[in-house]
């Protein structure tokens, strides 16, 4: 269920305004574009939560499995670090009670995530930091659609869906990993290659979109050349053996689909 940040105002007071004043009409229409520009922006940082619940998650499993020890170890500290860093400007910016009693319930999540990845490894606790990185997925998502239902345009749709991108890339090489590390259920395979269905799906979204300016244009096609080489790799999880080429692809495309995210944005400014 969606709940709406901030009510704009009503549409009886904004008729008046247009109406009795060209001036006040100006001023009520740029502050309507201040006030999306900051939930834009607030959407962002929430979308890159997502990103993040599951990055730290693949680089626990990554971790545990001595893979790439330095470079993940060092990607693990800066994603902790900068999620707690994100979800405090997300506090200190959201007045709604809902997403406030949410956040809360992600802090707790990501503490105990914290808290157990300086754990030995072992399939209980990376099962526990698979589960807490769903939770925290999903809180971090409500906020993402709670903030998205009060946007009056429908090019949010589009913003969304390259922003999600960044968590799909997260996501495909946590669930490979973990497969890898000895989490061989049903779940595991089914929710990898869901994954990357839906990754898919918004792919070929995005490069059909109109909106598109040929930076994007430029930018989307490099990521769907990569995508059409690694998406058979990631799909054969069961099969395996190629850890390093999915960690540096996943983050390569994540980095790739950020900038895109930002270009968008950009747009709507």
């Amino acid at each position: 269920m969606k709940y709406k940040l901030i009510k704009y105002i009503s549409i009886v007071v904004t008729s008046v305004v247009l109406f009795s004043n060209p001036l006040s009409a100006k001023t009520v229409e740029e502050k309507g574009s201040k006030v999306d520009s900051e939930k834009i922006k607030l959407i962002n940082i929430a979308g890159q939560q997502r990103m993040l619940s599951q990055r730290i998650a693949k680089d626990y499993l990554y971790v545990g499995k001595n893979i790439a020890l330095t470079k993940t170890k060092q990607q693990l500290k800066v994603s902790l670090e900068k999620f707690f860093k994100s979800h405090k400007i997300l506090v200190k910016s959201i007045s709604d009670p809902e997403i406030r009693n949410l956040l809360e319930f992600v802090e707790l999540s990501s503490n105990e995530f914290k808290e157990t990845s300086t754990k030995p490894f072992n399939l209980d606790n990376a099962q526990l930091i698979l589960d807490l990185s769903e939770s925290m997925l999903e809180g971090s998502q409500y906020v993402v659609d709670s903030l998205n239902a009060s946007l009056k345009f429908d090019s949010s749709k589009t913003i969304e869906r390259a922003a999600i991108q960044r968590m799909f890339s997260q996501r495909i090489a946590k669930y490979y990993i973990a497969y890898q590390s000895g989490i061989k259920d049903q779940n595991t395979i089914s929710s990898m290659k869901k994954t990357v269905k839906s990754f898919q799906e918004n792919l070929n979204f995005l490069l059909k979109n109109k909106i598109n300016t040929p930076v994007i244009t430029k930018k989307l096609n490099e990521i769907n050349k990569l995508w059409k080489i690694v998406h058979k790799f990631y799909n054969n999880i069961e099969k395996g053996g190629l850890p390093l080429i999915v960690f540096d692809t996943t983050d390569k495309i994540t980095q790739k689909m950020d900038e895109v995210t930002t270009l968008y944005i950009s747009i709507y400014k």
